[in-house]
């Protein structure tokens, strides 16, 4: 399946609220580091990246439940790992609730909260959407 940069907000934010995933803080600047894959008007799935510098916060993976189980949120993943490694990130961050193991078979390490760099604790992800109990992962990159 085709995988493409910025997808339409509005499609996007619907995914998302579908998945249950926070959209309260999304900007267009925002989706400006998105990634979606299928069709423009419907994306299967989408993900974004959040760029602070050599950080990186791998936010808002989401894969439509008609689509699931086809490893499209992996392609997704590994998209936005090489997309922000050009851009310069060495490495990636993520919160997650219930997927922690996904991101574990693609080299994600979960690490505690205080390990965090500044400019990710200082996002809106980290800092107040995503609860305490939330898994802090990092994966190198670049570098």
């Amino acid at each position: 399946m085709n995988i493409y940069q910025k997808p339409r907000r509005a499609v996007t934010e619907a995914l998302l609220m579908t998945c249950n995933l926070p959209t309260q803080d999304l900007t267009d600047d925002h989706f400006e580091h998105f990634f979606g894959c299928g069709k423009a008007e419907s994306p299967a799935g989408v993900v974004g990246v959040e760029l602070h510098g050599s950080a990186g916060l791998l936010r808002s993976l989401a894969v439509a439940e008609s689509a699931r189980g086809a490893g499209l949120g992996k392609r997704l993943i590994q998209e936005a790992e090489r997309y922000a490694a050009q851009q310069g990130v060495q490495d990636l961050f993520l919160l997650t609730n219930s997927a922690a193991e996904l991101f574990m078979s693609l080299g994600y390490t979960a690490i505690p909260r205080h390990a965090a760099p500044a400019s990710i604790q200082a996002t809106n992800e980290f800092s107040s959407i995503c609860p305490a109990s939330a898994t802090l992962m990092r994966k190198r990159v670049a570098g």
